[in-house]
């Protein structure tokens, strides 16, 4: 797993610049729910992964349930959960969700190789679904690691961290 090195990179700094904007861009596929073109903004051996929040006493030492995930996916099944929003069968997506990724607190900082960035940020989702539901926000904190390929950034990596233990959405057929 790629560990970060240092100090966040300046603001200026070209690498900064450059995972802001992919992070910018992604937010807009997945907004226009362009999935195909986000799956191909991922390495083949992504890991996306969101651990199950729990509440704990002060100096617990832990904040997730060991072992247990919302989404601990790879590209496979990414790709799989994309195709099924193209079927019938996907009745959390019929009518399409109406969505807005907000992402801010943007902190880059160097890999531990020139090939990979860590990349701090803050999320939140709004979605609105059908005409009688109540809209939803998702809050959370993503740590991901970006890698170099011929094309630019991939996304190699993503850990999200919500920032409440029981999620009041009606589903998680969204990606964060």
């Amino acid at each position: 797993m790629t560990q970060s090195v240092g100090k966040p990179l300046p603001f200026n700094d070209i690498r900064h610049l450059q995972a802001h904007q992919f992070l910018v861009d992604e937010a807009y596929l997945l907004d226009a729910q362009k999935y195909e073109a986000w799956l191909d903004t991922l390495t083949d051996d992504i890991r996306y992964l969101m651990p199950v929040r729990v509440t704990t006493a002060l100096g617990a030492g832990f904040d997730t349930s060991p072992g247990m995930a919302h989404f601990d996916e790879d590209k496979y099944s990414l790709g799989r959960r994309v195709a099924r929003f193209r079927t019938e069968h996907a009745w959390t997506e019929d009518p399409p969700s109406r969505l807005r990724h907000y992402i801010t607190n943007v902190r880059t900082f160097a890999g531990e190789d020139d090939a990979h960035l860590v990349v701090e940020s803050a999320e939140l989702l709004f979605r609105s679904r059908g005409d009688v539901n109540e809209a939803a926000l998702v809050s959370c904190g993503r740590e991901d690691v970006l890698r170099q390929s011929g094309d630019g950034w991939k996304l190699a990596r993503r850990i999200i961290m919500v920032d409440e233990s029981v999620l009041r959405m009606q589903n998680l057929a969204v990606f964060l």
